[in-house]
């Protein structure tokens, strides 16, 4: 199971691309609960310096969107993740929120995770 999740963190890391400064992650994954999320998200943060990662995971058939933010570009950039988070939630029909580098959040609409994706991706477009 860990194995696993640093294995997704690994693939992950390679799809990084830098965008105004940032090193971003934008991806669906696949993960067995909210915890093994938690820890990537955590541990992504720590290896990888200006993180904006937003993640769409399908968890026990439930959709759950989480949003890392690098505390740099939180003060730097005004950014807020329980903001993000809320509005990505919109796609599947949820909410959530949490602190300002560090946001999650849980839906109902499993089929509006790619959504969340695309969503994701124009709103780190307006941040510049």
């Amino acid at each position: 199971y860990l194995d696993k999740a640093s294995g997704i963190k690994d693939e992950l890391k390679q799809k990084l691309f830098a965008y105004s400064g940032m090193n971003v992650i934008v991806e669906q994954v696949n993960l067995p609960n909210a915890d093994a999320l938690k820890k990537i998200a955590y541990e992504l943060k720590n290896e990888v310096e200006n993180l904006m990662l937003i993640l769409a995971a399908e968890i026990d058939q439930k959709p759950m969107v989480a949003v890392m933010i690098a505390d740099n570009l939180v003060t730097e950039k005004g950014l807020d993740a329980g903001k993000m988070v809320r509005e990505l939630a919109k796609n599947i029909q949820g909410g959530g929120g949490g602190q300002p580098f560090f946001a999650t959040a849980g839906g109902k609409n499993l089929a509006g995770l790619p959504n969340v994706i695309e969503a994701a991706q124009s709103m780190i477009k307006e941040i510049l």
